[in-house]
């Protein structure tokens, strides 16, 4: 296993007890925008060039762009994979290939699964000017507090660029940028053991992130994120709603949820709503914690980081989101690898394992987390046995307009069962509107989902 050696210093176990501060020193955080990028990723280029530089140098939209569309199209359309990677060659490339997807090229590598490399590009691992300034402040000021699960004294940006734990990693994750609020529809399939596809869910997702809107009201204290879905298929389904609010201080409650369900037609609050019970937005088939790979609060597990590492992961996903078909993209035992566009990128390696006296579904899981975008983009979890379970992965796009790299569609492969699931396909609708205007707080309130709830 080949590691980055400027990350060296940081490999080994680092669990969390009591207090932790996790400012680094003026030395450290003047390297952002030096040999750092704003966001806290290395700014050179690899040793072969395989990873390009960090120009800052934004991607020019292609000419079918228009402003507020909600679909972005893919800047490089004629691009043609620069290395394909099969069940045959996969030992030449282990190095570079988490252990999810050496499990799928070996388990469905026959029947045709495939990695098709594509050139990297980094243009989108980029933020508007304030944000850059704001993640600067908190390299030097931003800490972790109450074992983990507080952060103090940080401002709307990248809480740790220059993270030295894995909590640090995950809580980048957290607050990775994609820009202020976003609206979109989306659709949720399943592929059952018969290799046939089974809509999950179809729904409106309004996104707000509070954390960098600090001068908005929204009627909640310190929360990192607001989320309200209203499903609308399939028929079962349609009218419920859900709503999640996430704070930036786990250790005072946590995370508020409640839900409306037209049978009973009145809204509960849901506690459930977190960590491993299933999601029935994906018939089960994952968990709350699962969604955007992670997400929730990290107060089941020890999180460790494990370094830096160059591996080929799925990147700059349009196609696949905005563009193709689900009876183009789902296969009945993977997704076309016709489909799925990888590249080869440098993400932080992250091991969380269950803390003791906890409960979970998964005894231990490992995440890779994107250096330019810090969005967690390929996780593998492991069951009581220690056996390779569920294998995901996210599918980020390019938003040319915020400007970010945003993670808006995920899925994870179910090793035993032989399924797997896709969620966050926008094709046959709107796209994703980040200039849509921002809904009243009233809106993400138990009486804002009674009040649109269907009677």
């Amino acid at each position: 296993m080949q590691f980055n050696l400027k990350s060296a210093t940081l490999l080994g176990s680092l669990l969390l007890g009591g207090n932790v501060l996790a400012a680094v020193s003026p030395e450290e955080a003047a390297r952002l925008g030096q040999d750092l990028t704003p966001m806290g990723a290395e700014t050179a280029a690899n040793a072969d060039g395989t990873i390009p530089a960090w120009t800052g140098e934004m991607i020019t939209p292609p000419a079918s762009f228009k402003p507020g569309d909600g679909k972005r199209p893919l800047p490089w359309p004629d691009e043609e994979p620069v290395l394909v990677i099969t069940k045959g060659n996969m030992g030449e490339h282990a190095d570079k290939l988490t252990d999810g997807t050496r499990a799928l090229l070996e388990q469905y590598g026959d029947a045709g699964f495939r990695v098709d490399v594509y050139p990297t590009h980094r243009s989108l691992g980029q933020a508007p000017q304030w944000v850059y300034d704001a993640t600067a402040y908190n390299a030097a000021n931003a800490t972790l507090e109450a074992d983990g699960l507080k952060l103090g004294n940080a401002r709307a940006g990248v809480p740790f660029p220059i993270p030295k734990s894995g909590l640090e990693v995950m809580w980048n994750h957290l607050l990775r940028w994609q820009g202020t609020h976003y609206e979109g529809q989306y659709d949720n399939y399943y592929m059952d053991k018969g290799g046939n596809p089974v809509l999950s869910s179809t729904a409106i997702i309004t996104n707000e992130r509070p954390f960098y809107n600090p001068d908005k009201e929204y009627g909640v204290k310190d929360a990192l994120g607001m989320v309200r879905l209203d499903f609308s298929a399939p028929a079962r389904r349609a009218g419920e709603k859900q709503l999640i609010i996430d704070p930036t201080d786990f250790s005072q409650g946590g995370r508020l949820a409640w839900q409306y369900l037209k049978g009973q037609r009145r809204v509960r609050q849901a506690p459930t709503l977190a960590f491993d019970s299933p999601n029935p937005g994906n018939s089960g088939m994952a968990t709350f914690d699962d969604g955007f790979l992670f997400n929730g609060s990290p107060e089941r597990y020890d999180w460790k980081l494990i370094g830096k590492r160059e591996m080929y992961i799925p990147y700059n996903s349009s196609e696949l989101v905005f563009y193709t078909k689900p009876e183009v993209a789902l296969g009945p035992k993977f997704l076309n690898p016709d489909a799925v566009r990888w590249e080869l990128h440098r993400v932080w390696v992250v091991e969380a394992n269950l803390k003791e006296g906890e409960r979970h579904i998964y005894q231990r899981r490992v995440f890779y987390v994107d250096e330019d975008s810090w969005a967690a983009v390929a996780s593998d979890a492991y069951d009581v046995s220690g056996d390779l379970w569920r294998v995901g992965f996210a599918y980020t796009t390019p938003l040319y307009d915020v400007p970010a790299l945003a993670l808006i569609s995920q899925g994870h492969y179910d090793l035993l069962t032989g399924t797997y699931y896709l969620g966050g396909l926008v094709e046959p609708y709107y796209g994703l509107k980040t200039d849509v205007e921002q809904k009243p707080a009233r809106y993400f309130t138990a009486q804002g989902l009674s009040k649109s709830g269907i009677r």
